[in-house]
């Protein structure tokens, strides 16, 4: 069996591990806290997105993993999604971070493939930023959220270094899943900033941000 082989088997117990963690955990009580506190958080004012600029050049990493994981890049074009905010969503948001974060241990891709730059999904237990990002994105849309909310955003972090995050747009705004940061954050309370993301409608388009903006009017459902 050769190493892309067992990659692949890998990731599939992985995803099955973390389907089970999702499946069987105990939603009610918790969920209902945790969408409280989120509540508490963001109830006081209307939602912030990230302003949206020009097409820009795909990150080099995604290029490639698109290259090894055809199947996670080949889609049509499509309508922007934002996903509506309830006491399941956020809780199930919880448990994939969380169970990531812990599952995936930091190794540098120099350290990892002694290369500067691969992105990949964390299939031997190793990985940086954007493995677990791009995790995290796998096992949430094999769930069935949609694609058009779960967006690979490049950022420069507090250290003004290159980092990776998940943007997930919701209904309550846009939230981040980050490999720095155990809990879950509105995306203007990380202290990065924001260089450019994955389009909603186009998931090989890749596109500039810029100052945030006020809510639209209506919205859909290392």
């Amino acid at each position: 069996m050769n190493t892309s082989s067992k990659g692949v088997i890998r990731l599939a117990n992985t995803v099955a591990i973390a389907a089970a963690v999702l499946a069987f955990s105990t939603l009610t009580s918790a969920a209902g806290e945790r969408l409280a506190s989120l509540n508490a958080g963001v109830a006081t004012q209307s939602a912030i997105y990230a302003a949206v600029g020009p097409a820009t050049r795909a990150p080099i990493g995604w290029v490639d993993f698109c290259h090894e994981y055809k199947g996670e890049c080949v889609t049509k074009a499509s309508a922007p999604r934002d996903i509506v905010m309830t006491a399941k969503t956020w809780d199930d948001l919880i448990k994939v971070n969380n169970w990531v974060n812990q599952t995936i241990k930091p190794m540098t891709d120099i350290e990892h493939w002694g290369v500067v730059e691969r992105w990949n999904m964390g299939e031997d237990g190793y990985g940086d930023c954007e493995d677990y990002v791009l995790l995290k994105r796998h096992m949430l849309i094999k769930a069935g959220w949609p694609r058009e909310a779960l967006l690979v955003t490049v950022v420069r972090d507090k250290n003004d270094d290159g980092h990776a995050v998940l943007t997930v747009k919701t209904d309550r705004g846009e939230f981040v899943l980050d490999n720095q940061e155990a809990q879950i954050l509105p995306w203007t309370q990380t202290g990065y900033k924001f260089i450019k993301r994955q389009s909603q409608s186009d998931q090989n388009i890749w596109v500039a941000l810029g100052e945030p903006r006020n809510a639209p009017a209506t919205v859909s459902a290392r």
